[in-house]
């Protein structure tokens, strides 16, 4: 065991160190990063090392540290716990060592009661929170939870929380692309536990970029709105921002909205589809002239559901369902199809990934009336579902044999 253990020493002491530790630069991004670690007895012992292994090593690539970034970790299980809270640790190496610390707590994944909590963590000044800085939650989960995850995900995405979601089983695509702040493909990540090293320059880069945006820019654009946002560049006590929103092709009326000073970002909501805007962000100060910064955004298409549920190839135990994918910039990420019979019963699910626009239901009952739902799943996390009638035909009816006349000798004719 001695060499192993020294081995082990040796390692530790070259792990590389924030950027805290080695001398921050002069201007380096603010922001909270909350790490939510699945920590229930869903994770092996195993898994919940190398993920913890994984988190210090993306700590040690990040600026934390006073006037930095401030790290907070929470766990997921029967109930939440936070490990470490904002502001605690003052230095990179302190906050991977907590890390490094950090006991598994088994129980359920109550993932939904852990982000509710969350959200109280990012906000909270008696957590360590500081306001008006950038909000960043990074997930690592195997996939599954024991609760709804989409209401409080998508309350903590609509408080200008950036959501990266790291999984490492076989978690649902669908709901994680779902949960993640788009676009998906930048803050969902699948990957195998003993690979996780290879997302860690990646997702380095991602945290720094929603921590420090270089100017005005959007996000999270949807059919009907976008998200804004912008680095500090004002105080409460120093000015004040107006934020202006026109469409671009036509003269309608000008939104407007003032902000204050410690303002770094805002969601328009309301708009219209497939519709170019321009947005001017005006900072008002009387202590030094700052230039107004101007954006050109689009509003994604209208997103439309499934249409025309066509139900063919009815046999006795299973039906073909077909429907008009939902084509386009806002084409769904995929499908789920429930069926369930109309006087009652059990329902089954089966999801389609995009791309496909059919698919067969099996185990069904002869003879039987069904309610058949087709729900495309959208980037923005919004649903739309169409639902149609089918029966199945009924199925061939066993037949008893026919006696058969014998002689009298019992022997047949």
């Amino acid at each position: 065991m001695l060499p192993w253990t020294v081995l082990g020493l040796a390692l530790s002491l070259r792990l590389p160190r924030s950027g805290a530790e080695r001398g921050l630069p002069a201007s380096v991004p603010q922001g909270d990063l909350l790490f939510l670690l699945d920590s229930s007895a869903s994770v092996s012992h195993y898994e919940f090392s190398r993920v913890r292994e994984f988190l210090g090593q993306l700590a040690a690539l990040l600026p934390l540290g006073p006037g930095a970034l401030h790290a907070s970790l929470v766990h997921v299980g029967s109930q939440p716990h936070t490990e470490f809270p904002f502001g605690q640790h003052s230095s990179g190496s302190t906050v991977q060592d907590a890390i490094r610390a950090a006991a598994q707590r088994m129980g359920d994944t109550n993932t939904g009661l852990a982000l509710a909590y969350a959200k109280e963590q990012l906000f909270a000044e008696e957590a360590g929170a500081r306001p008006g800085v950038p909000k960043v939650l990074v997930w690592v989960t195997d996939g599954g939870s024991s609760d709804l995850v989409g209401p409080p995900m998508q309350e903590l995405k609509d408080l200008g929380v950036t959501v990266f979601i790291v999984s490492t089983g076989r978690g649902n695509l669908l709901e994680l692309s779902a949960a993640a702040s788009p676009p998906a493909e930048k803050h969902l990540h699948f990957v195998d536990v003993d690979d996780l090293h290879m997302i860690t320059q990646e997702l380095r880069g991602s945290v720094l970029d929603a921590m420090w945006p270089q100017q005005l820019r959007a996000s999270e654009v949807t059919s009907s709105g976008f998200r804004l946002a912008w680095p500090p560049l004002l105080t409460p006590d120093s000015g004040y921002y107006v934020l202006e929103l026109m469409p671009s092709a036509k003269s309608g009326a000008v939104r407007r909205q003032q902000l204050p000073g410690n303002a770094t970002g805002w969601a328009w909501a309301g708009l219209d589809p497939d519709t170019e805007y321009n947005v001017e962000l005006m900072p008002e100060s009387n202590v030094r002239l700052l230039r107004p910064q101007h954006l050109r955004v689009r509003t994604l298409p209208e997103e439309t559901g499934p249409e025309r549920i066509v139900v063919s190839h009815a046999r006795p135990r299973s039906l073909r369902v077909s429907w008009a994918p939902a084509l386009g910039p806002a084409a769904a990420l995929g499908y789920h199809v429930q069926v369930g019979p109309l006087l009652g019963g059990a329902a089954q699910r089966v999801e389609v990934p995009a791309g496909r626009n059919s698919t067969t239901l099996q185990g069904l009952a002869p003879g039987t009336a069904y309610l058949v739902t087709v729900t495309a799943a959208f980037r923005s996390g919004r649903e739309r579902a169409l639902s149609a009638k089918a029966c199945t035909p009924d199925g061939e009816r066993s037949r008893a044999p026919r006696p058969q006349a014998l002689e009298a000798d019992g022997r047949e004719p």
